[in-house]
């Protein structure tokens, strides 16, 4: 990567080409289809007809010119430019730098190419991503590589599930465990057992908890270029650039081959000293060009395999007798992270430790750039920290607690460098990007620390960013999990002293991150956005409806909910049919604040033909040690009511809960029941009521 790639230049120059410069042109057509990635046939959003997309390819000082055509109905769309160095305006950031690209809609996007390297572009509209929308970008460099290979091939790496993405977020945000079932996963009192980890089970119970992961949700596929194998081109002998793009909308990948060590050559778009690895992990966004040399007889496999070890996409190269990769061992989700365990010791007297290990991390402390990295000394330096933080039981996730939504903006100043730490208070990795800006990571190679746009910040860890304010405006910084940026893990750095020219965040970082299902069509010029969004200052929350129904021989409950980071509309029943002379039934509608996870707070009105009639309600309820979850409610006739209830996951699939009360306006009550999950959306279940007795049935999620 040429050393401009850290400095400033005229931004408007980028916007036109200049006399002699050579122009690159492409059209990129945006449309729906019905495809079958993962064997059935299902909605995608592809680009010129395939996912991915076709690779743009540029010489470094090319002057693009790419026009991104909205072929969908009634959705619209965008194109980010994930890496590149380019003007404000053309980053693609839907309200935030770019117009939105309405149905039937093109927008051109212009500029000159400063860097060379491997890149990708993808849509940061909603959660088109993980439908379809991205595509691979290679810029060569002028003078040619600096390290030679006979031929290349970009390989793209990405996730596919046939279940519509707004149902996966809605899964997440209503506490689903079905990806887990899915990815085998599930953490259970069998499966602790099993693995002699029980009394981890507990003591996590017992510090109130939720159950550890490595990855959010349940695959149907891992692709490499769309399909689960593909093949690497090249006779024996020759030495292939693999450029190796992680498109992913939610996972990692443990990269493994079976035809020895791979050679790093580049990390996210700039050259690094040559170093061999036999295996490493890569982030989402990230991009790495590795040179691999075809074998001279044999058929062998560079292997992806997914984090969370729920399967993997294949790589084969070679003729011959086949010569597999193996994959790492799946994660013991029942104890903390192997990388949690290397001390700081021995990381920093092994760079290759992170790498030794059976589920091996990145590779970051091996990278040395080919040139000298160090900032001017001279400029004003101001250090910025931030936390990772996030909240598993409403699946909100955010910076120093705060969401998108609440916290906007950090705040920056032109011609400063910032050192940005990054600390991950999350039992989950997070891949972090900033837009149009590259940062040195800071692992201790001095001068010589690579330059990098997106960085893994592994669970309870911390990473250490360097990088020159020399743009202006506002970019986009946030994780690149999807979900996890769309529940508001995301801030714009803002350079102080520029007026925007475009909506405010209240009304605009929604759209950005993806936030708003519904949208107002809003005119092509940015100036217009504030005027025809029609955003509220919370409009961006994510908001969901779901529920929940008992269907069985003696008795019916369920719950109805809507429910966005902090708030709850609830509608809850009881009914019951058996050993009563007639029907009974409570029925309570309620508002519910969120605060924490271990404390919620409610008022309503509760609808009942026994123990008081309908009265208003108003209470709270707060976890216990072994999550156990207290409520206590008082009505208006002067009553209350104190119960406890509990949840016991024996296996996956099998699980048992139960609670009783003590209510001083009528008596004790409990039930106990188990159910068995079947489907995503259907349980068969037991119980027995102390009203009502022993009865069979079904639960109904939907």
């Amino acid at each position: 990567m040429a050393q401009t790639a850290t400095h400033a230049r005229d931004a408007s120059a980028d916007s036109r080409p200049s006399p002699g410069q050579r122009v690159v042109e492409y059209d990129l057509h945006i449309s729906e289809q019905r495809l079958a990635p993962a064997g059935r046939k299902v909605r995608a959003l592809t680009i010129n007809g395939t996912i991915p997309g076709p690779v743009l390819r540029f010489r470094e000082g090319d002057f693009a010119r790419i026009r991104v055509h909205n072929d969908l109905r009634d959705e619209e769309t965008s194109t980010h430019w994930h890496g590149l160095l380019l003007p404000n305006k053309e980053d693609g950031v839907p309200y935030v730098t770019t117009p939105p690209i309405l149905p039937g809609q093109t927008h051109t996007f212009q500029f000159t190419l400063r860097q060379s390297g491997t890149y990708w572009f993808h849509s940061h509209t909603h959660l088109q991503e993980q439908s379809g929308v991205y595509g691979g970008i290679v810029v060569e460099p002028r003078g040619g590589e600096p390290v030679k290979a006979d031929r290349e091939q970009v390989l793209i790496l990405s996730d596919w599930t046939n279940i519509e993405p707004y149902e996966v977020m809605r899964m997440l945000m209503r506490g689903s465990d079905y990806f887990g079932i899915m990815r085998h996963n599930s953490q259970s009192i069998l499966g602790a057992w099993k693995r002699g980890n029980l009394k981890d089970y507990f003591r996590r119970e017992w510090s109130r908890m939720v159950p550890m992961d490595v990855s959010d949700v349940g695959y149907d596929a891992f692709l490499i270029n769309g399909q689960r194998q593909t093949r690497i081109g090249g006779r024996p002998g020759e030495r292939v650039r693999l450029r190796v793009i992680n498109a992913s909308a939610a996972s990692y990948f443990h990269l493994t081959s079976s035809a020895g060590p791979m050679t790093i050559v580049a990390a996210d778009g700039p050259p690094v000293q040559p170093v061999q690895v036999d295996r490493f992990l890569m982030a989402i966004a990230e991009t790495y060009d590795l040179i691999v040399t075809i074998p001279a007889s044999g058929e062998y496999e560079l292997r992806a395999t997914a984090q969370d070890g729920s399967g993997h996409a294949s790589a084969l190269m070679g003729q011959g007798a086949p010569h597999p990769a193996t994959s790492p061992p799946r994660p013991n989700l029942y104890q903390m992270d192997q990388m949690l365990s290397l001390s700081l010791e021995e990381q920093e007297s092994d760079p290759r430790a992170p790498l030794k290990l059976a589920r091996p991390g990145s590779p970051y402390k091996l990278l040395k750039a080919t040139h000298d990295t160090t900032l001017p000394a001279k400029l004003p330096h101001r250090k910025i920290t931030l936390h990772l933080t996030g909240d598993m039981v409403r699946y909100v996730w955010s910076f120093d607690g705060k969401t998108i939504a609440e916290a906007p903006y950090v705040k920056i100043r032109k011609g400063e460098v910032i050192e940005l730490e990054l600390v991950n208070d999350t039992m989950m990795h997070h891949p972090i990007h900033l837009h149009g800006h590259f940062f040195r990571l800071l692992v201790g190679n001095g001068a010589r620390s690579p330059l990098k746009h997106t960085v893994d910040v592994p669970p309870m860890s911390k990473r250490t960013l360097e990088f020159e304010a020399n743009e202006d405006k506002d970019w986009m910084f946030h994780c690149h999990i999807l979900y996890h940026m769309m529940s508001g893990m995301a801030r714009v750095f803002r350079y102080e002293d520029d007026q925007p020219t475009h909506a405010t965040a209240a009304e605009s970082l929604g759209h950005a991150a993806g936030l708003t299902p519904d949208m107002k069509a809003a005119t092509p010029g940015m100036a217009s956005h504030h005027h025809s969004s029609g955003l509220g200052e919370h409009s961006h929350d994510m908001s969901y409806f779901w529920g929940a129904a008992s269907l069985q021989t003696q008795m019916s409950n369920g719950l109805l909910s809507w429910m966005n980071p902090k708030n709850n509309l609830l509608l809850s029943w009881e009914l019951g049919w058996r050993r009563t002379p007639t029907t009974e039934h409570e029925v309570d509608a309620i508002y519910q604040r969120y605060f924490n996870m271990n404390f919620q707070a409610y008022a309503g009105f509760r609808f009942a033909n026994h123990g008081g009639g309908n009265r208003a309600i108003a209470g709270f309820n707060y976890r216990l040690p072994l999550m156990f979850l207290a409520d206590v409610t008082v009505d208006s006739n002067g009553n209350g009511r104190f119960q406890i209830s509990k949840r016991f996951q024996l296996t996956p699939r099998l699980g048992t809960s139960g609670y009783a009360f003590y209510d001083t306006g009528s008596r004790w009550e409990w039930s106990a029941g188990a159910d068995y999950t079947l489907k995503r959306n259907i349980s068969l279940s037991a119980s027995y009521h102390s009203d009502y007795g022993p009865g069979l049935g079904l639960i109904i999620r939907f």
